[in-house]
């Protein structure tokens, strides 16, 4: 421990010059954070051109028929619009209350709302718990009309909105006593390990933030998730033996199957799996069932469990780790620096001795930029992962010397494009954009990716004859 903060204090000598340089942050953020929107609208206008394209991928043409890709295209264009109008609008207002001073209007803001019921500055937490009440309902007020605009203008007009105007209500109101019943606790606990721990707040911050995780995965699916959705179990049938049979091959620690409505929002498909190590549960939505065979929702969920098999989700949580660590190191820098808030309009007062969540916040728009690499960092190895998870489904036969199993990689294939015809989703992908914005490979890539896999197994086979 010792050495981790002598190590930590080296760094923080290095960036001295934070406060003791004269730097305009705020134009620095406002620079950064207009050439990051700019970039990605860049990208929207490199794909936008791509919905123009009157026929699908050769190896696709036989699954789309015309009336179909036509509309692929349309809600493609629709989507891209939508992203490139939010994306600058967001930024626009963004950068308007950064320019005029909103951060710091909200902290005293928040200070006054809490010297009504006896508070004063010294409580940091009180008052930073109102200070992100303030930023929470002025981020509302932006985000809430453009969430309607999405729900019940552009996915009711490509015909995937279930949602009703009271369900939608009722979710909103929901979703924010969930930010208050699990932020504000968060958000105290957090500000408490950093006065506590003092300059050795790291090691005990990384502890607190990865013993959080671990609580929301207990939580979401017994607590969080039933607010929203109705999780059943699956009912006997031809698919839930198929599942727990490809469970207990595996040794998966299958403890729930449920089946979910997501069609009572959304008319879009998926499955996944969450858990401890030791009990997992599978979701599968009630959507992808009515779209796809048995046989090929199996497929789709051995591509989950090579996931699992593999220990992708927790590669993730270490590389998780790894950011969250690097981010931590080179903020007391900042924490301790007047200068960077005042740049920021916080008055000397404050400056004098930074809030703990204003600085953080400020520290992390800095960061924005290096985000955004990182973004297409983390990409590239969930992309890889993707491929591992595609090449494990393939192999499922060998693995398990199951020859019911051989058609496994077919059968992914046609659930992966059902899934892509059916959500109306993009095949003609351009590869900035995807590399930039896309968690999984293209529809073609994996396609291609499958027959590569086929083609190998085949070559290895006749080897051994």
């Amino acid at each position: 421990m010792d050495l981790l903060h002598d190590q930590l204090t080296a760094l923080q000598h290095r960036l001295s010059f934070v406060a003791t340089d004269s730097i305009d942050w705020k134009f620095y953020v406002q620079a950064c954070s207009w050439v990051v929107t700019l970039f990605e609208s860049y990208l929207l206008l490199r794909q936008y051109p791509l919905y123009s394209k009157t026929e699908p991928p050769a190896v696709l043409a036989s699954h789309f028929d015309e009336a179909t890709f036509r509309k692929s295209q349309l809600y493609g264009k629709d989507k891209a619009r939508f992203s490139l109008v939010t994306g600058l609008l967001k930024q626009t207002i963004d950068s308007a209350l950064l320019h005029y001073g909103l951060y710091a209007w909200a902290w005293d803001m928040g200070g006054r709302l809490i010297a009504r019921f006896g508070y004063s500055s010294e409580y940091e937490i009180t008052q930073s718990l109102a200070f992100s009440a303030v930023l929470f309902v002025v981020s509302s007020a932006v985000s809430t009309p453009l969430s309607v605009y999405q729900t019940f203008v552009l996915e009711q007009k490509h015909g995937f909105n279930k949602t009703s105007p009271t369900l939608f209500v009722t979710d909103l109101i929901k979703s924010w006593v969930l930010a208050l019943a699990i932020g504000g606790p968060f958000l105290s606990v957090f500000i408490y390990v950093f006065k506590w721990a003092g300059d050795r707040f790291v090691p005990w911050l990384m502890a607190f933030l990865l013993s959080f995780q671990i609580v929301m995965v207990i939580l979401y699916p017994t607590v969080i998730q039933p607010l929203f959705n109705k999780l059943s179990p699956l009912p006997e049938g031809d698919l839930r033996s198929r599942t727990e049979s490809l469970a207990r091959k595996l040794k998966f620690p299958l403890k729930h199957l449920y089946e979910i409505d997501g069609s009572k929002r959304s008319s879009h498909s998926n499955a996944y799996f969450f858990g401890l190590p030791w009990s997992k549960h599978i979701v599968i939505f009630d959507t992808l069932i009515k779209e796809s065979k048995p046989d090929e929702v199996e497929a789709v969920l051995a591509h989950e469990l090579g996931h699992w098999y593999h220990m992708h989700p927790t590669k993730l949580l270490c590389i998780s780790q790894v950011h969250i660590f690097s981010i931590l190191a080179l903020f007391p820098a900042f924490l301790h620096a007047p200068q960077f808030l005042r740049a920021f309009d916080f008055s000397k007062t404050v400056s004098a001795r930074p809030p703990t969540i204003v600085a953080f916040l400020l520290f992390q728009m800095l960061l924005t930029p290096m985000e955004a690499f990182i973004g297409i960092a983390l990409n590239f190895v969930s992309r890889r992962f993707e491929w591992e998870a595609d090449r494990f489904a393939c192999e499922l036969q060998h693995r398990l010397s199951a020859s019911e199993m051989q058609d496994m990689g077919d059968r992914l294939g046609r659930a992966l494009i059902t899934l892509h015809v059916k959500n109306l989703s993009t095949v003609w992908v351009d590869w900035l954009y995807s590399a930039y914005h896309h968690s999984h490979p293209t529809l073609m890539e994996r396609l291609k990716a499958l027959e590569s896999f086929k083609a190998e197994r085949g070559g290895q086979e006749k080897k051994e004859l």
